[in-house]
């Protein structure tokens, strides 16, 4: 984790702690009282007993505050350790967005205040050089959405250890919503992983000996599910290194070398035509606004006519269509997101037929959740892996990302399409089988 040197305040109003200044320069973003109670370095507390603590442990957190408002410098000063909360961070996240709910407002800062902001950190020393952005904040290079700057940002999120992921992900490696059709406690992320992947298979009609391509296939999850229990032959491609190699041990140890082969390669460059199936499990966020004609029209291409394409998209409306300032710098930049809706006018623009929509944002807050539960439990391992700076990057991210489906504020869905023939005929059942 980056440590800083707690410099000494300057002379302030001796009848009002460093707390007290700030949590009054705050509370008129929430229309009254603060959700949380504050805690500066100085030791000195502001607000309700009960609520949980946040702790400014050194005025380098202002300094960040200063240069980027919001929720970017609050990433940064938490990921540092320059801010630090007390307990359960999702319940104090929580607390914040019911409050701005309840009292209907938008916690952002007023000019007014930056102004004031401005003048308090300069009486608490808190003025200097913008800080250097943490370690674990992505550092890209070239154009967007160019072959080589997609390589980066796949390897920024993905490459980071197979390792890490083993620890956090089911046996499954399922990188993605998992689908829950039990509520006994017995039952687990990797049983709902285990569902949505037969799901999957049985909504694209998969038999013994079809063809499928599956775009962006993380750590395998689907490609030796389909391959394993379906009979399928599977083409899997991944911008990551370390997937791939993933991957292909596992394939080597199921002896599945005849059903599966893994390239690293981007879908762009995938020649081969004629697939019964195509599947893209939450890789079509990674796309890009402008490529995503380029991305539906090379699925259309590469079906053959009766083929179906199963898509599996977060999506988004509002504001952020990348996710927000915390996760366009530090997990997934260059993301775009847009309502499911937008996405099937796509996906049809490119000759496709959509014929199902299958909405599953529920299960995601509970996917989620699952990791989070396992985060936690292997806190310490997670730091000795990857540092606690990496630590408490995926803190940030699984309390956002559970708050954010939880709170209707981002959804998934799977969206089942086929290529017509020349006729017309689609080949799918009058009656759902799946």
């Amino acid at each position: 984790m980056t440590t800083t040197q707690t410099r000494p305040a300057a002379q302030v109003d001796g009848s009002r702690s460093i707390a007290r200044r700030l949590g009054e320069l705050v509370e008129p973003m929430f229309g009254g009282e603060l959700p949380l109670r504050l805690r500066t370095w100085d030791g000195a507390e502001h607000g309700p007993a009960d609520a949980p603590v946040i702790t400014i442990t050194s005025p380098d957190a202002l300094r960040r505050l200063l240069f980027h408002p919001g929720e970017l410098g609050l990433a940064q000063a938490y990921v540092t350790g320059e801010i630090d909360v007390e307990g359960d961070v999702l319940d104090g996240f929580r607390r914040v967005w019911r409050t701005a709910r309840e009292r209907s407002v938008t916690p952002r800062p007023t000019p007014a205040l930056l102004l004031q902001a401005v003048r308090t950190a300069r009486e608490l020393g808190a003025i200097g050089r913008p800080p250097m952005p943490p370690a674990s904040q992505a550092r890209l290079r070239g154009r967007l959405h160019t072959l080589g700057r997609d390589r980066q940002v796949i390897a920024h999120h993905y490459d980071l250890s197979n390792d890490f992921y083993a620890l956090i992900l089911d046996p499954h490696m399922a990188y993605s919503c998992g689908y829950w059709t039990s509520d006994d406690p017995s039952y687990t992320v990797q049983d709902a992983q285990r569902d949505k992947l037969d799901l999957v298979c049985r909504k694209l009609g998969l038999r013994e000996g079809m063809r499928m391509l599956d775009i962006g296939c993380g750590w395998g999850s689907l490609t030796l599910y389909a391959a394993e229990h379906f009979g399928a032959h599977v083409l899997a491609v991944t911008l990551s290194a370390e997937q791939r190699a993933f991957v292909q041990a596992r394939v080597d140890e199921r002896g599945l070398g005849d059903r599966v082969e893994v390239r690293l390669q981007d879908y762009r460059e995938v020649p081969e035509t004629g697939f019964d199936a195509v599947t893209s499990i939450e890789m079509g966020e990674h796309v890009g606004k402008e490529n995503y004609p380029v991305f539906t029209g090379l699925i259309h291409s590469r079906l053959k006519p009766g083929g179906r394409v199963l898509v599996q998209q977060m999506s988004r409306k509002g504001h952020h269509p990348g996710g927000g300032p915390f996760i366009e710098a530090f997990i997934a930049p260059d993301m775009w997101m847009r309502p499911v809706g937008e996405t099937v006018d796509l996906i049809e623009q490119a000759g496709l037929e959509v014929r199902d929509v299958h909405v599953l944002r529920e299960h995601y807050v509970r996917t989620i959740h699952a990791w989070y539960a396992t985060l936690e439990q292997r806190w310490d391992e997670v730091v000795a892996m990857v540092g606690e700076e990496v630590a408490r990057v995926w803190r940030l991210y699984m309390v956002g990302s559970a708050l954010s489906f939880e709170e209707n504020r981002m959804g998934v869905d799977q969206i089942l399409a086929v290529r017509p023939g020349a006729d017309g005929v689609s080949g799918m059942p009058p009656v759902r089988t799946w």
